[in-house]
């Protein structure tokens, strides 16, 4: 079993794909727009312009898989309430890492050494996103 989480970018989805490509090394193992998806029903309007947007991607970080979406291209994108965990092989990739996260956004619990991690840190990236950061003992 897997849980794996979904992202919704809510307009902003292949930026956030790009951004993650180059700060994490994300690899796209699928990107489908919504103009190839099948005629929308009644309940599915997308706004005016969207058919460029994602319907659906996944993401291939490490090892774990993140899929992720343009949802109903809002522009109003809210990740609240949970956070990404990105565990880091040693201290300087971890603050490679937390630094590149934190371009544009806002480091929430600044990369330092705690009790139980040679780095921890949080960040929320440029979309939003919340990340921890850790190299674990």
């Amino acid at each position: 079993m897997q849980v794996q989480p979904y992202l919704f970018f809510e307009g902003r989805c292949e930026e956030a794909i790009e951004f993650y490509r180059k700060t994490l090394g994300a690899e796209t193992d699928m990107l489908m727009r919504y103009k190839d998806g099948p005629e929308p029903t009644p309940d599915c309007q997308m706004p005016p312009g969207s058919e460029n947007k994602v319907m659906h991607a996944s993401l291939r970080i490490g090892e774990s898989t993140v899929m992720a979406s343009d949802g109903r291209c809002s522009g109003k994108s809210s990740f609240q309430g949970f956070s990404l965990s990105f565990k880091a092989p040693d201290d300087a990739s971890a603050a490679r890492t937390f630094a590149a996260l934190g371009e544009g956004g806002q480091v929430q619990m600044p990369l330092a050494k705690t009790f139980f991690a040679s780095s921890f840190g949080m960040v929320a990236d440029r979309f939003g996103v919340s990340w921890m950061v850790i190299v674990e003992p």
